[in-house]
């Protein structure tokens, strides 16, 4: 995306071309080589913790940092550019499909996980526990997971194979009505869809010319997110010091924090991402007819907003 031209001869050649076409860019080959870094060392910093030889992150802390420094330069490159007046009509349209189909792959992403949890309690739980279509096997392999199962169904508290893993001495999901109040997911949910209105109140400020209302409520959005993290963060820590709830606690445990971890994951994202934009906004990046960054990042936040909503239902509450 970098260029050698000047920005007049740039603007020029915008405005002759039908399409803008960067300039030939090492970003792309930049970004792939810290990608598969940091996968590759995620995979072998989670093999070394297995075969018991200690954590070993350096690879996966290059790769990340190797990505992070790509993007950095990459997005900066390109809001060089828009401040330039090259992007015309058919790359800003562009942008909004791209921005859609990451949100789609993040949808699909978080389906896949849904699916899992689904598989795991309405079909294989029950069958190891002796109901269901199949049931008649949790009778012969596991019949005191069995009886236990029959008698208190999802979450459970024992697992068929105890010596294997170590159930929890207490489940996520949430009790009675009145004791919500003191519930760190239902305030949790509280804030998030709080957050979405203050968001949709900094965009429709920055829409309309208001600029100091809209750093406003967007700063209140990111202070929300990184209130919600917070509190996700003590609620591993209860999960683990005092319920006993781990990711060796079985399917349980695994889905839990899984849901639970990758949605942490992508709040924290989400709140860098409009982090970044109250930044631009505030050194007046944004006008009424041009704001996509905000719009990206609140559409991104909006998503989450709604996977969370999904996720205390299916996770705490049913």
């Amino acid at each position: 995306m970098a260029t050698g031209h000047s920005s007049g001869e740039q603007t020029a050649h915008a405005a002759e071309a039908p399409y803008y076409v960067p300039e030939p860019s090492p970003f792309a080959i930049w970004a792939a080589l810290g990608i598969a870094t940091t996968m590759s060392g995620l995979g072998l910093w989670l093999n070394s913790i297995k075969a018991g030889g200690g954590t070993n992150p350096y690879v996966f802390g290059s790769g990340f940092f190797i990505l992070a420094c790509v993007l950095f330069v990459w997005f900066g490159t390109v809001i060089r550019e828009n401040h330039a007046g090259l992007p015309n009509a058919q790359v800003k349209r562009s942008f909004i499909w791209g921005m859609a189909w990451f949100i789609f792959s993040e949808v699909m992403f978080f389906a896949a996980f849904f699916g899992a949890l689904f598989y795991a309690r309405e079909l294989i739980v029950p069958w190891l526990g002796g109901t269901g279509d199949k049931g008649i096997t949790g009778t012969y392999l596991w019949p005191e997971f069995a009886k236990a199962y029959q008698a208190n169904g999802w979450p459970m508290l024992q697992n068929p194979d105890p010596t294997k893993f170590i159930a929890p001495h207490e489940s996520m999901h949430a009790g009675p009505i009145s004791t919500w109040l003191s519930y760190i997911p239902f305030w949790n949910t509280m804030i998030l869809v709080g957050s979405s209105v203050t968001v949709h109140f900094s965009h429709n400020g920055i829409k309309n010319g208001k600029r100091p209302t809209a750093i406003f409520w967007l700063a209140i959005t990111v202070a929300m997110g990184i209130l919600f993290v917070s509190l996700q963060a003590y609620e591993y820590w209860e999960a683990y010091a005092e319920r006993g709830l781990t990711l060796a606690s079985g399917i349980y445990g695994s889905t839990f924090f899984i849901l639970t971890g990758f949605h942490g994951f992508h709040v924290t994202l989400g709140a860098f991402i409009l982090g970044v934009q109250l930044l631009r906004m505030m050194r007046g990046h944004f006008s009424a007819h041009d704001q996509f960054g905000l719009e990206a990042g609140s559409w991104y936040w909006h998503f989450v907003d709604v996977v969370w909503i999904c996720l205390f239902m299916f996770v705490y509450v049913l």
